[in-house]
């Protein structure tokens, strides 16, 4: 009895991964509009009711992967924290790592930075997700600036790394008309900071 229990919950988490799996290769590709239920289903190979049983909806399964890319960030802005590097090097790789996913995956990163919907226990934890990798990043930045101004320049930090990515999918960050690269931006910017005294 347990072994069959235990067999049908993993067969079910198997069949949530591919579920994810193929939403992430349909984000990818065509943005949210190219993510149906039924889509998702048909590259999995499973019964049209299958992805039901995991989400409430197309907006629950959008939000379950900007949750997934949050908490993969938060993990990267662990590691990076824990690290041997200096706290300007640690917050460079973490905004190049957030640069990484605006020019790999543009659909998700704006997912990313979307309110979520569907679900509300999704959307929950797409929130906490959310805070805590906000909280490491926050940590990183009063590293260098002090806790007290961790937040202004944090949101200076965050918002030109924004500004980095959608220029580069844009096509308006480059070499030719600039002269330079979102990780130069980014080393200035750094170099800016003003430390804690």
């Amino acid at each position: 009895m347990l072994l069959a229990v235990a067999t049908r919950l993993e067969t079910a988490a198997m069949t949530r991964r591919s579920l994810l799996e193929a939403a992430r290769a349909l984000l990818d590709a065509g943005g949210p509009e190219a993510v149906t239920l039924r889509e998702v289903g048909a590259r999995t190979g499973v019964s049209r009711s299958a992805p039901y049983r995991h989400f409430a909806n197309k907006e629950t399964l959008l939000t379950v992967l900007a949750t997934s890319a949050l908490s993969e960030l938060g993990d990267e802005l662990e590691r990076l924290a824990a690290g041997e590097d200096s706290p300007a090097l640690s917050l460079r790789a973490a905004l190049l790592s957030l640069v990484a996913v605006g020019r790999t995956r543009p659909h998700l990163y704006r997912l990313m930075f979307t309110t979520p919907t569907g679900d509300p226990a999704a959307a929950a934890a797409a929130v906490r997700a959310a805070e805590h990798t906000h909280d490491l990043f926050l940590d990183m930045v009063g590293r260098i600036v002090g806790r007290e101004r961790a937040r202004h320049y944090g949101a200076l930090l965050l918002a030109c790394a924004h500004g980095m990515s959608g220029l580069e999918s844009s096509g308006h960050l480059v070499w030719d008309k600039w002269q330079t690269s979102a990780e130069q931006l980014i080393d200035s910017m750094i170099a800016l900071l003003p430390t804690e005294k």
